[in-house]
């Protein structure tokens, strides 16, 4: 998937913080085969302040919305500890490929690390892995797919898309490594909502609306409720 060099949008900022909506697609680190990443953007976001951004968390590649930047070490090192200890609220939407009959649930299944020189690495359900929660609600079903939103308590890596496929019985509609790769489509994530309390200070609150490939398979949602 091509990013086109267009501006990168601002969900919020202060002294302290940014949060972009990250296009769907572009990666934060410069990929091994080349390529445009986050990493080469992040002087567009500096906007005066001596040093560039740095992401607090991790997006997917193909995940697009909200991604928190700290504009000192300072703010890194307490944003991440909030991720740390788990007081960031996260609200996913994700296009599922399949109707799921129940509207609502948890998913709790842990999950660990698996690697082969034939398939690389991917994340599986495994009793003795790290305990991973996500909490999940229909909110639309149209054309054999389902627009479920995703509350993660835990944040392991691929936690939804891992709970999407062995959780829900459906992957998230393009995923090439749980589900099936679809030509021309990015695994359909959308980071929708983010808020990290902040002591002594407002919380960051963030909303990312929802990107057009989503609106192109018909679904339509403002905001998070």
């Amino acid at each position: 998937m091509i990013i086109p060099m267009t501006e990168l949008a601002i969900l919020f900022e202060d002294a302290e913080a940014l949060v972009i909506d990250k296009p769907g697609g572009l990666p934060l680190d410069r990929p091994r085969a080349g390529g445009m990443s986050l990493e080469d953007r992040v002087d567009e976001l500096r906007y005066g302040f001596q040093r560039a951004p740095m992401p607090v968390h991790r997006l997917d590649q193909d995940t697009s919305g909200c991604l928190l930047l700290a504009r000192n070490p300072r703010a890194l090192r307490r944003y991440s500890a909030a991720f740390e200890a788990r007081l960031v609220g996260k609200c996913y939407w994700g296009v599922v490929a399949g109707l799921l009959p129940e509207d609502r649930g948890t998913i709790s299944l842990n999950l660990s690390k698996i690697s082969s020189e034939k398939d690389g690495w991917r994340m599986i359900p495994a009793r003795a892995g790290k305990a991973a929660v996500t909490h999940w609600r229909v909110i639309e079903r149209r054309d054999g797919m389902t627009l479920v939103e995703f509350r993660p308590e835990t944040g392991r890596t691929h936690q939804i898309r891992v709970h999407a496929a062995s959780g829900l019985g459906h992957a998230l509609l393009g995923d090439p490594v749980y589900g099936r790769k679809l030509a021309g489509k990015r695994t359909m994530l959308h980071a929708a909502r983010l808020e990290v309390p902040r002591e002594g200070k407002a919380p960051i609150i963030a909303h990312a609306p929802m990107p057009a490939d989503f609106a192109a398979l018909g679904f339509a949602v403002d905001q998070v409720e």
